[in-house]
């Protein structure tokens, strides 16, 4: 979920990652209609993996903050109707899911935001956040570990051959000056046949 769920500036919703062209991305969105289309880089394109909260201390990850609003409402769709909500209900709210969110940064809008991006997740089935993320980082590392052991293998051969052709160099030479060797020595035999002869 972390690199393949976007949030594309001046459309509404979320969008899935499907395949990446030259110069734009295909996206779906995750919404009933499932539309696909392109987006462009002019888009202004953003992962939820990129994402973090203010808070008082350090920034959390938005992953995080979607684990603990998962946690809060029990996998459901969030219990606060967003639209009709004031802005005091809202981060009366948001004070359960994230204690020390920034006050002053964190906007009504951004808790608006956030709890409709939990809700389209999880009406799509995409609820382990935390867990899928884990998942990911997991099969990538040994992928590209076995990329590489798979290329040291296939490259060993390679860089023995040159010692596999020394020897057939060197027993093309030997050949060589065997049959080149009679040959040399052929004219000196006449030579004494002739005197014997003489």
């Amino acid at each position: 979920m972390k690199q393949t769920i976007l949030a594309i500036s001046g459309r509404p919703g979320l969008y899935k990652l499907v395949s990446r062209g030259n110069k734009n991305l295909i996206v779906e969105a995750l919404d009933a209609t499932h539309r696909r289309g392109p987006a462009f880089a002019t888009d202004r394109i953003t992962s939820l993996g990129d994402i973090a909260m203010f808070t008082d201390d350090e920034d959390v990850p938005l992953t995080d903050v979607l684990e603990s609003l998962k946690t809060l409402e029990q996998g459901k769709k969030a219990s606060i109707d967003v639209k009709k909500a004031s802005g005091d209900e809202l981060r009366e709210y948001f004070a359960k899911v994230l204690p020390t969110f920034d006050r002053e940064r964190v906007h009504n809008s951004d808790i608006k935001k956030l709890l409709q991006w939990y809700n389209i997740l999880i009406e799509n089935g995409i609820t382990d956040f935390k867990e899928e993320e884990a998942a990911e980082t997991g099969e990538q590392a040994p992928a590209k570990e076995t990329q590489a052991k798979e290329a040291s293998v296939k490259e060993a051969p390679a860089e023995e051959t040159p010692v596999e052709e020394a020897p057939a160099k060197e027993t093309q030479a030997k050949e060589a000056s065997v049959k080149e060797a009679p040959a040399k020595k052929a004219p000196a035999k006449k030579a004494a046949a002739k005197k014997k002869a003489e």
